[in-house]
């Protein structure tokens, strides 16, 4: 490969650290206003780079798909996911400007807003265990200084603790496994097995060798992984620290951690479990189905008592992380086309799940800007004060409950037909309960997302808060493309779902190169 070729598989991760220190450094002269610019012009290009990519533009000449430096893989799998993390940064730095309280530091807040992009674009392309720890926990610690970034907010301090140690441990758990996995590798256990080599298709041949599935020391370095990348995507039982971090953070930046940061722990769960651990599914197949299953019921019922919309939404989306979670289960129960079609359901609603998000958080971003509190009561009556927020929050509560024709409808039913689909099979009857779960958990979210809607369109306004808001532009310019993408998938869902089914078929070739 040469170096022309290396650049050009690297271009979207070289982008990101040019304008992420770019913006570090203008920040001494350059407002708020100009930061902005500067990062969305960043992450703009490397958007537009990574869409030539999947497209199978190459000026260089290389076969799509090839490896960059060896394990950071660039397929339609990474490309995909990639492309979900530029927009939900996107999203975050416009409403930014306005939607973040704090006006010091400008400059810092962008560079690390790119820095944890950055480790989440690596995560997506990692074909390595090494590599992956590393690029996540460059991600991590840009995200804990933006959750504590508001330093002089208690709460934005307590934030961004709570988040280091839950993180520190989750981080610590993964390392120990992987450490347990790399003595087995040093064993040189099964036929054509590199001592020492930790990546994804080294380990995928050791594991399905002569190594005992049931060996203790498998069984232990699986739970630990599981545990570590467990923390990361907030589901249960180590879901706690997501209501607390998401409240406390600034707006923005739990727009960023729920949208975008939590996708990067599916993107290794997925590789990790569906790549390297595939073999020994039968350690772990259905721990993994319980916890998705009590995921998603755990956060939905919690949520129904809430009276903060911030940790409403935190709970939310832990529901929607054990909706996600299914996806891995029935891939690795079914395999062949039902399984890819299974991780297609789960990347279609990381897709969906990363707009909805994101605009919401955004919405009550602008409300806080604009002198709301974080009570569900200030809704009251905010189609009259904002039309524009509350017609927006509406749909992506709508959507998130699973309603047709939006975006969430169609996410949710790939999702769960996929475990339908697989449950049909001989030994795999099971995985229907993963779909009932879902399908229940679904009913029981519409009813505080429609408390919400109720409030927004039904109630009056206190009297002391019934006049016109006056919404700054660069928090409506984010809201509407949010809104415009749950609309536009909604009503179109088919080149999303064949970009997806083309990455779980990258994802489930190992890598396959994309078209």
């Amino acid at each position: 490969m040469t170096w022309q070729g290396d650049l050009w598989l690297l271009a979207p991760e070289l982008l990101v650290i040019v304008f992420g220190t770019l913006a570090l450094a203008a920040g001494f002269r350059v407002g708020r206003k100009g930061l902005a610019a500067v990062s969305l012009v960043g992450v703009g290009l490397a958007t537009a780079v990574c869409l030539l990519q999947l497209g199978g533009a190459s000026p260089s000449g290389l076969p799509n798909g090839g490896p960059a430096f060896g394990v950071l893989q660039v397929d339609a799998f990474a490309l995909v996911f990639k492309l979900v993390f530029l927009a939900v940064t996107a999203l975050v730095v416009m409403a930014s400007p306005t939607g973040l309280a704090s006006r010091t530091n400008q400059g810092e807040y962008y560079a690390l807003l790119l820095f944890a992009t950055l480790g989440m674009m690596m995560v997506a392309g990692s074909q390595d265990l090494v590599l992956l720890f590393l690029a996540f926990e460059t991600s991590s610690f840009a995200s804990y200084a933006l959750a504590a970034f508001q330093k002089r907010d208690p709460a934005s301090t307590e934030a961004g603790m709570k988040y280091f140690v839950n993180g520190a441990l989750g981080s610590s758990l993964a390392l120990f496994g992987i450490s347990l996995i790399y003595a087995l590798t040093t064993a040189g256990a099964g036929p054509g097995v590199v001592p020492g080599n930790l990546s994804f298709a080294n380990l995928g041949l050791m594991f399905g060798g002569a190594l005992d599935p049931f060996n203790p020391l498998v069984v232990f370095s699986m739970v630990l992984l599981l545990a570590g990348f467990a923390y990361k995507v907030a589901a249960f039982p180590f879901h706690m620290w997501a209501p607390d971090v998401y409240d406390g953070a600034p707006s923005t930046v739990s727009a960023f951690l729920a949208a975008g940061s939590k996708k990067m722990g599916f993107a290794a769960l997925f590789k990790v479990f569906l790549i390297a651990l595939i073999a020994v599914r039968s350690d772990w197949n259905l721990l993994i189905g319980l916890v998705a299953i009590a995921t998603m019921t755990v956060g939905n019922v919690l949520a129904l008592t809430q009276t903060n919309i911030k940790r409403m939404l935190a709970y939310s989306s832990i529901a929607q992380a054990g909706y996600i979670l299914i996806a891995i289960p029935v891939a690795a129960a079914a395999g062949g086309a039902v399984g890819e079609y299974a991780v297609a359901g789960g990347i279609f609603h990381i897709i969906t799940h990363a707009f909805m998000k994101a605009g919401a958080f955004v919405v009550v971003a602008a409300l806080l800007a604009l002198g709301l509190s974080e009570r569900i009561q200030d809704f009251r009556g905010l189609s009259r004060r904002a039309p524009v927020l509350a017609f927006s929050m509406a749909v992506f509560l709508i959507s998130f409950a699973g309603i047709p024709p939006l975006a969430g409808f169609w996410s949710k039913f790939v999702l769960f037909s996929s475990a339908v689909n697989a449950s049909l099979a001989p030994n795999d009857g099971w995985l229907i309960l993963l779909a009932i779960a879902g399908i229940l958990n679904s009913a029981v979210s519409l009813y505080y997302y429609a408390k919400v809607v109720w409030l927004m369109y039904v109630e009056d306004p206190e009297p002391q808060q019934a006049a016109r808001l006056h919404v700054p532009r660069g928090i409506t310019a984010s809201v509407l493309l949010a809104l415009l993408a749950v609309l536009v998938i909604g009503a179109w869902p088919g080149p999303v779902v064949d970009v997806s089914m083309q990455a779980a078929h990258s994802l489930m070739g190992a890598g396959a190169p994309f078209r």
